[in-house]
């Protein structure tokens, strides 16, 4: 099914913004951090879309540049499905929202860290 321009919206009272990829699909969620939450399709491996609690804090910027968010849950996850969200998160249409990178204190030690692209939502603001 081809993908469509995401449906966007933004509850202001709750702070939440909703980007749908693929309206009315069913979907499993994966959390990403304590406030994103990535749906998909664990069948076709297709991303359904995303929930952005506390939206206006994880795009608040800092002094230095956009907020950035651990992905430590991603550990929690069963391998294959780990992989599925790795390559939705770096593939469009969810990397036009969301934005991932790396962060390696050692050799041994890595972590992923995951900002939200502003741009991209600027219309939802």
């Amino acid at each position: 099914m081809p993908i469509r321009e995401p449906s966007i919206r933004y509850d202001d009272e709750g702070d939440i913004l909703y980007v749908s990829f693929r309206p009315g699909q069913k979907a499993m969620g994966v959390n990403l951090t304590e406030h994103i939450l990535l749906r998909l399709n664990p069948k076709t491996k297709a991303a359904i879309g995303l929930t952005l609690l506390d939206y206006s804090k994880l795009v608040q910027p800092t002094e230095v540049g956009p907020r950035s968010f651990p992905l430590s849950r991603l550990d929690d996850l069963p391998a294959e499905l780990r992989r599925t969200v790795i390559t939705l998160l770096t593939t469009p249409p969810v990397n036009h929202f969301l934005k991932v990178s790396l962060y390696a204190p050692s050799a041994k030690r890595r972590l992923p860290l995951l900002f939200v692209e502003r741009s991209a939502l600027a219309m939802a603001a």
